[in-house]
């Protein structure tokens, strides 16, 4: 109150009510500025990750659009015949140093050739236009390797438009001499086109995914609100002694509350202006890092404006609703606040009504995930958030059972217990949004490595024989290419390899053979046979439901290297089998492919069927020499820019599933982010709190490391009670999920303890972080008072 304010004052209207807490929250003095300071960085944190959440829809839908505006070699791109408007497109992507490249070869074929989005002008021969993140790159020491690649002079830089995020590496360059029509069908890599982009099909939703983004969502958001939720109410003690202080002057309990009400509102506008600002700074950082190799332009991040209208008006909501909620609980007297004593016991039956309520919206989903028909995706999010809502309402009651049968101990310990037996609900709240966090965690983690088999696929890639792969257009020399790669140490060993197709008609043959080019040790790589010399032909006999090579390949009958079909002329090369055919097993190649058909020594092929055949180089890398991948690219492209190079992997996922996951990875940094700094902010003002009290041990003779050792205790009691029961929820809701999916429900005990690791890791740092001002709030000056 200020001076002069009677008692009549106070009985004034509602809105006068909240307007008085409002004015307390903003010209109360220092201690109510430093108390508004404190929640509204707890709601700004909150806030900010809110509106970022709001934004990430519109920042995916650009990109996608983007991607999809500058897409080629689609169906309704294409051109038949040679126009004005056309332009031959190569497809040249590569990778460096685990980083897609995205790389276009442009020879236009008229005077109004398609642009490109993104570029103004296209780029003539030899020269390129490049995007921002990829001229940084070539001009930085360590994309050496890569600029020796790309012999391209850059004379321009490739807009917003043409690109989807600001680390986009990509580039178009101007050439000549490309080809459409039997030679492209060989290489796959150079068609004609009028106009770039492709139309939205959509496409079948898997409901796996579906059930896999909503999880997402309500994992990362849920710790969201419950900090918002704590924040607001930071600086209640103090809050309390005012409120009775009103009702000593003559206010009634309801004029309290509203007054508190008004206080709480005030911390949360606040809180919406922090987050606000923090979420214009995170816009802009936003464009300078990337995460998981995941980056947007700061103007995607724009939230919907009715997501951030409903943003804007569901915090302050939410922190008066709470606020009004924590004081049913509290007696405000004019002659103190009943909290001041041992708190009652909480209840306990509705809070275990919560779990078994979401096990019961889960249940009918149980074998239903994959059915598209069936899957109910309100039933899922009302079953998941009662199941996390289970931990916010039964750590309280844990927290309070558990130490209030603690006994006696060191000192440090009696006054950590002490504490949280007086006052467990401050300690409960701050540990909440952790318990609530790694919950999630946990489920998502489980339901993650449940359906990963699904859509995760064995490449059959034989690392011990090969770890690359040279593909090479049709015409290119492979045992040249092979000799120019193993030239310098990266490349310990190159197998060449022609394959083709043998048809027994000139056009549309009913039986297609399989044709293998080598000399007899690079066949010896794709099958099993006993003597072999120059001009052998062997015939592979073994392939599962290979019957044509059977029946087909007969000595003296006239094949056609190449034959033509439908939608290709082919060249049609005769080439008479020869007498003495012998018989080869097939062997899986390093790829993994098993080869049929007819396998030929290069004497035994005419000369003008290598222009029908494209050429393959299985690469065995020498490990010891650096960047040894990047070299084996550079060389390949030396002999073809058209060449291709990759590494073999082992296994392979999914596109949406890997970026659902990459998206849980990026949201759980920012979660993490938010725990450590709201744990912090909490741990400030619970000091603030006690600084009197503080000062006054210290004036006893108590020694300063037994009250950093109890702030210690009071932080860790209640997190190791809150990651048990995390675990619990987070395996319980783990289990239904996989069973919603149909699979089998398995635990990986080793990362569960990794979770809840990092998550005890995080409090011990912030504990640590707040040790200063521990310290500072044990100085005598904490006894002055006013």
């Amino acid at each position: 109150m200020r001076p002069g304010d009677s008692p009549r004052g106070i009985r004034r209207s509602g809105i006068q009510d909240l307007a008085m807490g409002v004015r307390f929250a903003v010209t109360g003095g220092r201690e109510a500025w430093v108390r508004t300071l404190l929640t509204a960085v707890g709601v700004g944190l909150g806030v900010a990750l809110l509106l970022l959440t709001a934004a990430l829809p519109n920042a995916l839908t650009q990109r996608h659009d983007r991607e999809r505006a500058r897409n080629d070699m689609t169906y309704t791109s294409l051109a038949e015949h040679r126009a004005e408007d056309t332009m031959l497109i190569a497809t040249v992507d590569t990778t460096y140093r685990d980083q897609e490249v995205r790389g276009r070869l442009l020879q236009p074929e008229g005077p109004r050739p398609p642009l490109p989005p993104g570029v103004g002008r296209l780029p003539g021969r030899g020269t390129m236009v490049a995007s921002p993140a990829l001229r940084r790159l070539l001009a930085a020491p360590e994309g050496r390797l890569l600029s020796e690649r790309l012999p391209y002079r850059i004379t321009g830089t490739i807009g917003r438009d043409g690109l989807v995020g600001p680390d986009d590496l990509a580039y178009y360059a101007g050439t000549t001499g490309l080809a459409v029509g039997a030679a492209a069908e060989r290489t796959v890599r150079v068609e004609r086109i009028h106009a770039f982009g492709s139309v939205d099909r959509g496409g079948t939703t898997d409901p796996v995914l579906v059930l896999l983004v909503l999880i997402v969502f309500v994992a990362l958001l849920m710790p969201v609100g419950v900090f918002i939720a704590a924040a607001v109410r930071f600086g209640g003690d103090r809050r309390d002694r005012r409120l009775a202080a009103l009702r000593l002057l003559g206010a009634d309990a309801a004029a309290t509350r509203r007054v508190a009400a008004g206080e709480a509102l005030a911390g949360a506008l606040c809180g919406l202006a922090v987050g606000a600002v923090l979420f214009a700074a995170g816009r802009v950082l936003a464009g300078r890092v990337s995460l998981y190799r995941v980056s947007v332009f700061p103007g995607d991040l724009t939230p919907a404006p009715v997501l951030t209208a409903l943003v804007a008006v569901a915090v302050p909501a939410a922190s008066v609703a709470v606020t009004l909620l924590a004081l049913r609980g509290v007696v405000i007297e004019p002659l103190g606040v009943v909290r001041t004593t041992r708190p009652p016991h909480r209840r306990l039956w509705w809070r275990l009504l919560l779990p078994p309520g979401g096990i019961a919206l889960l249940s009918p989903m149980v074998g239903q995930g994959r059915n598209r028909g069936n899957f109910n995706q309100g039933l899922v999010v009302g079953g998941t958030v009662l199941l996390l809502m289970g931990v916010t309402a039964l750590l309280p009651w844990i927290v309070e059972a558990a130490v209030g049968r603690l006994g006696t101990g060191a000192p440090s310990w009696q006054l950590a217990v002490r504490r949280l037996q007086l006052n467990s609900g401050t300690a409960a709240r701050t540990v909440n949004g952790i318990a609530v966090a790694v919950a999630g965690a946990i489920a998502l983690h489980m339901l993650f490595a449940g359906v990963e088999g699904s859509y995760t696929r064995d490449t059959g890639n034989d690392l011990s024989r090969a770890q690359m792969e040279v593909y090479l257009p049709a015409g290119d020399s492979p045992a040249d290419a092979a000799r120019r790669l193993t030239a310098g140490d990266a490349v310990s060993r190159a197998t060449p390899l022609s394959v083709g197709a043998l048809g027994e008609r000139t056009r549309e043959p009913e039986r297609y053979l399989e044709l293998t080019v080598g000399t007899c040790d690079a066949l010896r790589e794709v099958a099993r046979f006993s003597a072999c010399r120059d001009g052998d032909v062997f015939v592979v006999q073994d392939r599962s439901y290979d019957e044509d090579t059977v029946r087909a390949a007969k000595p003296g009958r006239v094949m056609y290297v190449d034959p033509g079909y439908a939608d290709s002329a082919g060249l049609a090369i005769a080439w008479r089998l020869p007498p003495g055919l012998k018989k080869a097993r097939t062997r899986a190649d390093p790829s993994g492919y098993e080869r049929g058909g007819v396998l030929v020594t290069p004497a035994a092929l005419p000369a003008a069927a290598a222009r029908a055949v494209t050429g393959r180089v299985y690469v065995s890398l020498n490990r010891s020499v650096p960047d040894a991948p990047e070299i084996v690219r550079n060389t390949a492209a030396a002999v073809d820019p058209l060449a291709d190079a990759h590494e073999y992997v082992t296994h392979t996922r999914s596109a949406r599933y890997s970026s659902i996951r990459t998206g849980v990875f990026v949201g759980s940094c920012c979660v993490l982010l938010l725990i450590g700094a709201s744990l912090l902010v909490s741990q400030l003002e619970q000091l603030r709190e006690r600084r009197k009290l503080l000062s006054t041990l210290v004036a006893f003779g108590t020694r300063r490391s037994t009250l950093s050792l109890s702030v210690l205790w009071q932080t860790a009691l209640p997190v190791g009670l809150g990651l048990a029961l995390a675990c619990v929820v987070g395996l319980t809701l783990g289990a239904v999920l996989l069973r919603i999916v149909g699979a089998n429900v398995t635990v990986d005990w080793a990362d569960v303890a990794t979770m809840t690791g990092v998550s005890a890791a995080v409090v011990l740092l912030v504990t640590a972080l707040s040790l200063p001002a521990l310290v500072r709030t044990m100085r005598p000056d904490g006894l002055r008072t006013e």
